[in-house]
C-alpha cells in the first residue's frame, strides 16, 4: 500500500489513479491525519491493513512559508519509509528537513525540459529515462537550498533543484507532475518510486470486470427503486445512462432537457443514438424559456454555473414525481469534482454545475458511477459497453452547455450567433482528432470593414486543444490554412462577427474551457 497526503493539488486524485494503474493499493489522508494510519510503537504499521510500503506528499496551491499552510509532523520522515514528495509535497519536504523555499523568480506553468545531472550517484527515480525528457510544471515557489543529505539529480532552465535525493534516507523530491500525460516519462518515474518501495509494479485498466463491478454497484444501491437520468448526450451522461440501463432497466427514466444552451442538432442525435438504436425511455423536456429567464442579466460565470445548476435539479425533481423516482443519476467525472474544490485544502477553479451547483436541500438522491473516474476511463467503458464511437468519441462539451462560452450575458440572440459558428468550427475540423474545438463569443466587438463600409461586430475565439483526462492540454497547432479557412466562413456566414482570434493557451495556465 501507498499512502497518498492530498495537500490540495488539483491532480493529488491522479497521483492516486496512476498508483493503482500500476497494481498497488492506495489510501488518501489529509496531512492533519497522516500519522494515524500509524502504530509507532510497532515500526510504522498500518493498525489493520499491513504494511505500508511509501508515502507520496501530492501538490497543492499554498506556499510553505504562508500562515496556516498545511503542513505536517516530521515524525513521518522518521518512520523508515519511501516518501515522494511532488511540486508543493517536495518544497514542504525541503522546509521541515533544512532546507529553503522561496518565491520562483520565473513563475512556470506547462512544458519544460528535465535535463539529469553527471553525479556519482545512479540516480534511482530517474532510472531507465533518457538525460534529456519533457516534463509539465505549475508552480510559483521554488527550492533554492537542499537540506543537508540530498542531492540534486537533474534541473531545469529555471529550476536548479527538480530532482533531489537522499539515498540513505530514501526520500525524493519532484518539483514537476509525473502523474499527468504530457510529462513524458511519468508513469516510469512512478513506477521506479514503487520499485524503491519494494514493490513490482504492473500496468492495468479498466476491463469487463471492471465495468461488471460498477453494474453490480448500481443494482445493490438502487435495488427496486425508480430511477431518472440526467441525459446530454455527451460521453459521461451517456456511459452513466447505460451502465443504469443495464443494471435497472425500465426502472431508468432518462431525461434530457432542452436548456437552450446546446450545439445545433443535438436533439436530433440524442433522439437517434437513445430512443432508436438502445430503445431507452427518454423524456425530452422543453426548458429553454426558464433557463434564459433565470439566466438574465447575469454575466459572472460561477453565477451562471450555479443558477443552471439550480435550474436543472428543478426540472428534474419535477419530473421525478411525476414517476416518483427517488434517485438522480449524473455522468459527473473526478475533474469536474476536483476543480469545484473537491478536497480539504483545494481551491475552486469553476464550480461545475453537477456539484458546486446542486442546491443543498436536494430531495434526489444522487447516483455517480463514474465520480472517481476521468475522461479516457470513460471512453473505455463504454467501448467495452458497445457504445458507437460517434458517442464515446464525442468531444466533451460543458454541462452548463454554451452559457459558458459566451462572455457576459446569455441571450437568445448570442447562443444563435454562437451556435452558426461553432458549427462552422465543428464542420472543418471534423477529420482532425482534437480533444475539443469550439467557438466562444468573447462579448469583444471590434471595429472591421464590410464593402467600403466600417463595421462594428462581435469577435469570435477559437479554442482547439489536445488532451486526455482533462487535467493538463496543450494548444493544437493547426495549419494556418485551416485557420485561415474557418475564420473566412465564420465572418462571411456569421454576419455579426467581424473579427476571430486563436486561442494558444495551454491548460495549466488556462482551462479548457473560458469560462
Amino acid at each position: 500500500m501507498i499512502i497518498l497526503v492530498d495537500f490540495g493539488s488539483q491532480t493529488a486524485h491522479l497521483i492516486s489513479r496512476r498508483i493503482r494503474e500500476l497494481g498497488v493499493e492506495v489510501k488518501v489522508v489529509e496531512p492533519e491525519g497522516i500519522l494515524k494510519p500509524f502504530d509507532l510503537a510497532q515500526g510504522g504499521q498500518v493498525q489493520d491493513d499491513g504494511g505500508v510500503d511509501g508515502i507520496i506528499f501530492s501538490g497543492g496551491p499554498a506556499s510553505v512559508y504562508e500562515k496556516g499552510a498545511p503542513t505536517l509532523e516530521k515524525k513521518i520522515f522518521e518512520l523508515g519509509i519511501p516518501i515522494l514528495g511532488i511540486c508543493y509535497g517536495q518544497q514542504l519536504m525541503c522546509h521541515l528537513l533544512g532546507g529553503e523555499v522561496k518565491p520562483g523568480f520565473k513563475k512556470e506553468y506547462g512544458r519544460a525540459v528535465l535535463r539529469q545531472q553527471a553525479t556519482g550517484n545512479s540516480g534511482q527515480l530517474l532510472k531507465n529515462i533518457p538525460s534529456e525528457s519533457t516534463i509539465w510544471m505549475s508552480h510559483g515557489d521554488e527550492v533554492v537550498k537542499v537540506p543537508p543529505g540530498f542531492e540534486t539529480v537533474a534541473t531545469t532552465e529555471t529550476i536548479p533543484h527538480a530532482v533531489i535525493e537522499n539515498e540513505k534516507m530514501r526520500i525524493y523530491g519532484i518539483q514537476f507532475h509525473p502523474e499527468v500525460v504530457h510529462t513524458q516519462f511519468g508513469m516510469q518515474i512512478l513506477e521506479n518510486f514503487l520499485k524503491i518501495c519494494g514493490l513490482t509494479p504492473k500496468r492495468s485498466g479498466i476491463d469487463q470486470d471492471s465495468v461488471e463491478n460498477i453494474i453490480q454497484d448500481i443494482k445493490e444501491s438502487v435495488q427496486n427503486g425508480k430511477v431518472i437520468c440526467a441525459l446530454s448526450g455527451g460521453v459521461d451522461s451517456s456511459v452513466a445512462a447505460l451502465l443504469v440501463h443495464k443494471a435497472i432497466g425500465k426502472n431508468l427514466t432518462s431525461i434530457y432537457v432542452e436548456s437552450g444552451l446546446m450545439r445545433e442538432g443535438e436533439t436530433e442525435n440524442l433522439k437517434k443514438v437513445f430512443k432508436d438504436h438502445y430503445k431507452m425511455n427518454v423524456q425530452i423536456v422543453d426548458a429553454k424559456d426558464l433557463f434564459l429567464k433565470n439566466l438574465r442579466k447575469v454575466v459572472d460565470p460561477e453565477q451562471k454555473r450555479r443558477i443552471i445548476g439550480k435550474v436543472f435539479i428543478e426540472v428534474f425533481e419535477k419530473e421525478a414525481q411525476k414517476i416518483h423516482a427517488k434517485f438522480l443519476v449524473q455522468g459527473t467525472i473526478y475533474p469536474d469534482v476536483i476543480e469545484s474544490a473537491g478536497s480539504k485544502h483545494s481551491k475552486t477553479i469553476k464550480s461545475h454545475h453537477n456539484v458546486g451547483g446542486l442546491p443543498l436541500d436536494m430531495k434526489l438522491k444522487l447516483i455517480e458511477p463514474l465520480r472517481q473516474l476521468y475522461k479516457d476511463q470513460v471512453r473505455q467503458i463504454g467501448k467495452i459497453l458497445g457504445l458507437p464511437e460517434s458517442i464515446t468519441q464525442r468531444q466533451p462539451f460543458p454541462g452548463p452547455g454554451l452559457a459558458v462560452r459566451i462572455i457576459g450575458e446569455v441571450t437568445e440572440e448570442k447562443l444563435d450567433i454562437l451556435r452558426k459558428a461553432d458549427a462552422i468550427v465543428t464542420d472543418e475540423l471534423k477529420d482532425i482528432k482534437l480533444w475539443q474545438a469550439f467557438a466562444v463569443l468573447t462579448g469583444i466587438k471590434t471595429t472591421g470593414v464590410r464593402g467600403d463600409n466600417r463595421a462594428y461586430g462581435q469577435t469570435l475565439a477559437i479554442r482547439a486543444i489536445e488532451a486526455k483526462d482533462t487535467m493538463s492540454a496543450n494548444f493544437a497547432r493547426l495549419p494556418y490554412e485551416l485557420l485561415d479557412k474557418i475564420s473566412t466562413r465564420i465572418v462571411n456566414e456569421v454576419k455579426e462577427v467581424n473579427r476571430v482570434v486563436y486561442d494558444i493557451t495551454n491548460k495549466p495556465p488556462a482551462t479548457m474551457e473560458w469560462e
